[in-house]
Parts: structure tokens; C-alpha cells; sequence
């Protein structure tokens, strides 16, 4: 993507459809005038007059207890400088959303016009109450050391410079885990940090507190080894200057174990890489390029371990995986500070989980077979799910252990669910499916090409790498359309009526027509079908000259299903095409069943329907818990309806018991976990968050999610077709361009899933 196009779009990014990144939503009913007293007057002077009372309430009657100022003077901002504190706010804005995304923690973004340290602590200390925790972001050293220390020491609240310590703790596990794999002594291994930043200074320090030799440590800063018979030394510098006869990185790296770089890119030569011990560990963290490239620093040493903070090579030094985790962890147990065994304490936690089993989600989203512990994974990926369960535990016990928490955790396997359930996944499961797809990209073949929205979503498509477009449609339209969109990279372009793709579309017709020709199809008949999009398209995804294929975005659902199912066919063992919808409400994503094919299902047809849909959700690393739906409860009704629902589940819990699913059931207690267990213990779904339901007919599912869909303005992928030989995904009539390249990340994942030839029902199952 060229910068001017990364430009516009980031721009128009933040511009729509609000302004900005984040907002305030209220958690309190606000709907009546009773509400709206208890909210505000005369209602809120009570829970004043307590916090008035008892300063500790304000975490039982206010936002406080789960709220971070993420607080900024712009004097640092990323790889931007010094461009003060207003346009520092999308910087973080930005933080803020991934505390929320990441632990839902909110977040108010506060960027203080001042770089006089002592008007900066006042101002952070005078709004200080509002907030549960502070951080610090973006303030150039060596100010920020100052405004740190002193913050920590006169605040009761915990408050971390991320810059600072983030980066350390992130590099810390994996130099611990690096060093293990060396078969090194953290003790003994001489370390050469070049960088003499807010960062690399943090990362020393934590170094040591983690077992290494002062003594083994070098820095150096952009004029070379930082010497103690320099003029002038910070007193940070101080700290790490050496007396040895060392004078340029170059000589500094020779024989060394560890480059720590935390400076700019290409500073770190192949020559110098050659110089360094055996099994070298390279953390090369310059963002966005690195002090040297992964390739050339693996094809320059067989035996380096490497790590950088980039996402597309292993071993992403990501400070996404510290700081929301180690702040939840904090606020969780109100600690006062977030002291130095706590931040030694993530370390171990994040080291730790990198060791263990890998679930097969993590593989699915990054497009591996078998992840595991070694010289490419040292630490854990940033989508790994297991990192809020493992990493705020830990935090919070080094804070009760070292007596800077104000609400000790007895509970501690309450706790860890609870945090699992903080998250509703249906964020997740979205950049886990973007994630996955782009790991291994495939061929779509977008049939409405000359639209727009269509050919916006291909531009994505292609410049976020989630797959491979080929564009169906008049190709001058299309042309005209891609200069408008500064669409300008080298794709397949077709015209299914055009002279130059005879030979195709007669070979084509030819096929079609051999497969069809005793159903009532002429030769004349496929010839003609031919020279229209869907059926061109179809037969392209058929033959092999595309992987997959998303249509719809013009005509009716039912107008582009016939054709579709028609030329595709159904996967062996499928008797019915069907399809699910995936709703991204605040529990998490949830699957709806059928919502587009089977009008008045059989038992014999809610019983694949259940089928395809534990596949899918399994494929997309969800764990199915399944509701059959009816308006009544386990017998209660004996009407038809509930009792082909009832037989459907009586069928699937005696052949396929490894299906979570129960019912039939009403939609209140299919939700309510509490009422459902109290009501009907015995269920399959005990203590279960049910996340798919199978509706009883068409007419329910699809008045279904569409009422959930606008009533509570929620994103939705689908319907996603399950049962055809082929990935092919059929559009919403008029969808956005959010939800078609939504619909290309499920064909494209649907697409690897096909491409490795296995029985449709056994992927997942048996």
C-alpha cells in the first residue's frame, strides 16, 4: 500500500463514522424518570455521602475501580517526536482501545499542555482521584524518569510508563526463555544494549532483577559504548557505563551472547552478527524496521535466536502483551503501586505460557499446524486467549505477597473465570479470522466487481494481505472504478461475456453441460449460463482456477442460492445446504441456525443442521455449546414442532455425543446460564454459556437475527452456507464493505479447510 493510500485511510479511519476511537457508554438503566433520579438528583447524594464517609466506597459506587488515565505530554510520540499533547491524543486514543480490547478496562485519554515536569506531576496528581490506575505514555526521557518515580511514590494508585517498562517486561520472558534454549546462564551471558533510551534503561534494570551480571552489560548510545570517562553521563547513563576498553558496537557485539536493540534500523550489521557467541540471541525491537531484518540475521547465523516487534516474523516483542494484563491484575486486587516483583512477576507468567501446550484456536489464528516451545516461540502470541487468565493472577498475587493490595483475591479459580468471561469474544474471533487468513492467503473470486462497495472490499482484500482477489465484471467499469479508489495493483480482471474468455466459458459449458445434460440442461442452455457471473464464477472455483468465491451483493439471496447450489453441489454426506449467521453481541459471538435455506426443517435435517454448525464453530476456535430452540421446555408442549426439536437432540446425544447440545428449549433459559441450571440441571448444557442456537424453522431464525441485528446495532457475518463441496459465500443484498471483506476472511479460512481434502463432518470431529 503506498503511503498516500495509507494516509487516506487511516485518516478516514479515525474521522467515521464518529470521530476518534473511543466513547463514554453509560452501564445504568437511563430509559425513566425513576432511572434518571437514581442517576443524578436526589438519587447520587447518597452514595456521595458514603464515599464521603469511606474514601475505599468510591470503588463500589463509581467507575474508579476498573478506570485507567492513559496521560501524555506528546514529547515522545511513537517514531513522531516531540509534536505536543493534542496530536499526541490519537496515540492515545489508540492505547485506550486496547485496554479495553485486551481486558476491558476503560480508559480516559488525558493529554496535560505542559512539559515542565513538576507542572505535569501536579496536574496527573490533582486528577488523580477519578482513577483507578495511571499510565504513562509517550514522555521523552530523561523527564520521564522523574515524573515516574516521583508519581509512584505520592500516588496510592498504580502507575507505569509503558515505554519504560512494557517493552522490558516483554523482552525480559523472552530472554528468559531464549537464554533456557541456549542452554545459557542468564548469569553468565554478556548482554550489549544499543539504545540508551526510557526503554533500554527499564530493560536493563529488569535484567538484572532477573539473574544478569552488571558486570556482563554493555550499552551503547548513537555516539558508540556509553564510557564512564565520558564528559557528561545522565544519571541513567551513569548507571550503565563500563570502564572497559569497548568504544563501538562493533567491538562491544564480539563474543557477546545478546543484542538487546532498542535505536534505529540497519545499525546491526551481518558482520557484527558473525563476531557475536554461539546461539546469539538478537532482539532487533527498532519499529517499524529493525536494527537488522529477520532474514538476513537467519540466513547470516543458522543458530541465532531472534526476536523483533514486528508481527510478521516469529517472536513479536508486542507490549500488548503486558500492559493491559499486568494493570488488570493490579486493579483487581486495588494495589496502591505496581512495584517491581509485580512487573517480575508477568515476566515469569509470560515465560511460563510460552512453555505450555499451545490450544489448537492459537494455531488456527496464526495458520500453524503445531506451534510449540523453541527458538521461534519464546513468547506468547498476542491472540493467545490464555493471557488474561495467566498473567493478571500473577500480578496480583506478587501484589498481595508484597503487601500493596487493598482487596486481597481468596477465590482464585472464581477469579480466573471471571476474567474469561470478561471479554465477549466476538472482536476476537474476528482478527483471529483476519489473522488466520492472512497467514495463508487464497484466490476469491469477487463476482460483483464493477460495484463499488464490491471492488472497495477486494482493495482490502488484497492490501491487508487476507487474500488474493479476482475481479468478475465489465472490466472498463472496473478500470474506472479502481482510479477512483487509487486501486492501483495488479489483479485478474474477467468479463464472462467478453470475446477474449470464449475458449474459457465454451470449456466451461462444456463441463457444466456433461454434468447436467440427462437433468434437462441443453449444450445451448449452459453455453448461455455461461456469460453470467455466478455460474462463470462458480465453475472457476469448481476447476480450480480460484480457491473461493462471495457473490450476492447485487441480487436476492434465493436468485444467487439456486444457481449456486446447482453448479457447487453439497459436500458427501450432506443432504441439505444450510447456514448460519454469526451475531457479534456483547456475550460474544453467537451462531444462529438455519437462517437462509430450510424453511420447515425435519428432525432428520435440525440433526445436520447442528452438525454443520458445531463444525463451523469449531473451525473458527469456538467451543459449540448448542441450544435447540422451541417455544417449549423439554416436553412441555407436545405439539410437533418442539417434538421433532426433541427427537432432533435425542438422536445427536445417542450418535454424537461429543456435540454439546441440548433442548428443546426456550430462548430465556437457552441464554440464562443461572436460571437454565436451577430449572433444568440435567441438561448437557450445565453450567454452559450457550453459544449457537438451531432454530425450529426459517421463519424464526431469519425474523431473528435480523430483529437482533438492527434493534441492537450489532455486526454480523453471514449467512455463512455450510454443506456445499466448495467455499463459496453468498452476500446480504446491499451489505456493507466491513461485512463483505468479513465474508472473504470466512471464505478464505473456509478455503484452507477445504484445500485439505478431509471428510466434511470428521475435520473437527470423531
Amino acid at each position: 500500500m503506498s503511503n498516500s493510500k495509507i494516509k487516506s485511510e487511516a485518516l478516514l479511519y479515525h474521522q467515521f463514522p464518529t470521530p476518534g476511537k473511543i466513547q463514554v457508554v453509560p452501564t445504568k438503566k437511563h430509559a425513566t424518570q425513576k432511572d434518571l433520579s437514581l442517576a443524578y438528583s436526589p438519587g447520587v447524594a447518597e452514595p456521595c455521602l458514603a464515599i464521603e464517609k469511606n474514601p475505599e466506597d468510591a470503588y463500589k459506587y463509581t467507575s474508579k475501580g476498573n478506570l485507567v488515565a492513559v496521560i501524555s505530554n506528546g514529547t515522545a510520540v511513537l517514531g513522531l517526536g516531540d509534536i505536543g499533547a493534542l496530536a499526541g491524543k490519537p496515540v492515545m486514543e489508540g492505547k485506550g482501545l486496547l485496554f479495553k480490547i485486551f481486558a476491558d478496562i476503560d480508559v480516559f485519554d488525558i493529554e496535560v499542555d505542559t512539559k515542565d515536569v513538576e507542572q505535569f506531576i501536579q496536574t496527573v496528581k490533582n486528577i488523580a482521584p477519578t482513577f483507578g490506575g495511571i499510565n504513562l505514555e509517550d514522555i521523552k526521557a530523561p523527564e520521564a524518569f522523574e515524573i515516574e518515580r516521583r508519581l509512584k511514590e505520592e500516588l496510592d494508585i498504580p502507575v507505569m510508563h509503558d515505554d519504560q517498562h512494557g517493552t522490558a517486561i516483554i523482552s525480559a520472558a523472552a530472554l528468559k526463555n531464549a537464554v533456557e534454549i541456549a542452554e545459557k546462564d542468564i548469569a553468565k551471558v554478556k548482554i550489549v544494549i544499543n539504545g540508551a533510551g526510557a526503554a533500554a534503561i527499564s530493560c536493563s534494570r529488569l535484567y538484572l532483577a532477573l539473574g544478569a551480571d552488571r558486570n556482563n552489560m554493555v550499552m551503547c548510545d548513537s555516539k558508540g559504548v556509553i564510557r564512564k570517562d565520558a564528559e557528561t553521563l545522565t544519571e541513567q547513563k551513569a548507571e550503565f557505563a563500563t570502564d572497559r576498553d569497548l568504544h563501538t558496537l562493533e567491538d562491544a557485539v564480539k563474543n557477546a551472547d545478546v543484542f538487546i536493540g532498542l535505536s534505529v534500523a540497519d545499525v546491526f550489521t551481518p558482520k557484527m552478527l558473525l563476531t557475536m557467541a554461539n546461539d546469539p540471541i538478537v532482539f532487533a525491537m527498532a519499529n517499524p524496521n529493525p536494527e537488522i531484518e529477520y532474514d538476513v540475521a537467519v540466513a547470516t547465523r543458522k543458530d541465532v535466536i531472534m526476536a523483533t516487534g514486528r508481527s510478521d516474523h516469529p517472536n513479536q516483542v508486542n507490549n500488548v502483551l503486558g500492559f493491559p494484563f499486568i494493570f488488570r491484575g493490579a486493579l483487581d486486587v486495588r494495589a496502591t503501586k505496581i512495584n517491581e516483583e509485580m512487573k517480575i512477576a508477568a515476566v515469569h507468567a509470560l515465560a511460563n505460557l510460552a512453555k505450555e501446550p499451545v490450544p489448537e484456536q492459537v494455531n488456527i489464528t496464526y495458520g500453524e499446524k503445531h506451534i510449540q516451545f523453541g527458538r521461534e516461540y519464546i513468547i506468547p502470541k498476542p491472540f493467545d486467549h490464555r493471557l488474561i487468565i495467566e498473567v493478571p493472577p500473577a500480578v496480583a498475587k506478587a501484589a498481595m505477597e508484597t503487601g500493596v493490595a487493598k482487596q486481597p483475591i481468596t477465590d482464585w479459580e472464581a477469579y480466573k473465570d471471571a476474567l474469561a468471561d470478561r471479554l465477549g469474544t466476538s472482536s476476537k474471533l474476528m482478527r483471529m479470522l483476519t489473522s488466520r487468513a492472512k497467514a495463508n492467503p487464497k484466490s476469491v473470486v469477487f463476482a460483483e466487481a464493477d460495484h463499488l462497495n464490491v471492488l472497495k472490499a477486494a482493495q482490502i482484500v488484497l492490501e491487508d494481505g487476507i487474500g488474493k482477489p479476482i475481479l468478475l465484471g465489465d472490466k472498463e467499469i472496473i478500470k474506472e472504478l479502481m482510479r477512483e479508489l487509487n486501486f492501483e495493483a495488479d489483479v485478474q480482471i474477467i468479463d464472462p461475456k467478453s470475446d477474449e474468455e470464449k475458449e474459457r466459458r465454451n470449456r466451461f459449458a462444456q463441463i457444466y453441460w456433461e454434468k447436467r445434460k440427462r437433468k434437462g440442461i441443453s449444450l445451448l442452455d449452459a453455453s448461455k449460463w455461461m456469460r453470467e457471473r455466478n455460474y462463470f464464477a462458480a465453475m472457476m472455483v469448481n476447476e480450480g482456477e480460484a480457491d473461493a468465491l462471495v457473490t450476492g451483493y447485487s441480487r436476492s439471496y434465493p436468485t444467487v442460492a439456486k444457481p449456486i447450489i446447482e453448479l457447487i453441489g453439497k459436500a458427501d454426506g450432506v443432504e441439505k445446504v444450510s447456514a448460519t449467521n454469526i451475531m457479534m453481541t456483547a456475550r460474544g459471538p453467537m451462531f444462529f441456525s438455519d437462517t437462509a435455506f430450510n424453511v420447515n426443517p425435519s428432525e432428520e435435517d435440525l440433526v445436520q443442521i447442528s452438525r454443520m454448525t458445531h463444525r463451523v464453530m469449531k473451525i473458527f476456535g469456538i467451543e459449540p455449546n448448542l441450544a435447540m430452540l422451541s417455544y417449549s421446555n423439554f416436553g412441555s408442549a407436545k405439539f410437533e414442532a418442539p417434538t421433532k426439536s426433541s427427537k432432533a437432540v435425542a438422536y445427536l446425544h445417542k450418535h454424537y455425543p461429543e456435540i454439546c447440545i441440548d433442548g428443546e428449549i426456550q430462548a430465556d433459559f437457552a441464554l440464562d446460564t443461572e436460571a437454565r441450571d436451577e430449572k433444568f440441571p440435567f441438561t448437557k448444557l450445565h453450567n454452559k454459556k450457550v453459544n449457537g442456537l438451531i432454530f425450529p424453522d426459517l421463519n424464526s431464525a431469519n425474523i431473528s437475527y435480523k430483529l437482533i441485528r438492527r434493534l441492537n446495532n450489532i455486526d454480523t457475518i453471514g449467512p455463512v452456507v455450510m454443506g456445499l463441496k466448495k467455499p463459496v459465500h453468498i452476500l446480504q443484498l446491499g451489505c456493507s464493505v466491513d461485512e463483505i471483506v468479513n465474508m472473504v476472511c470466512v471464505a478464505v479460512v473456509d478455503a484452507q479447510e477445504n484445500s485439505k481434502k478431509q471428510d466434511y463432518f470428521t475435520t473437527f470431529e470423531g
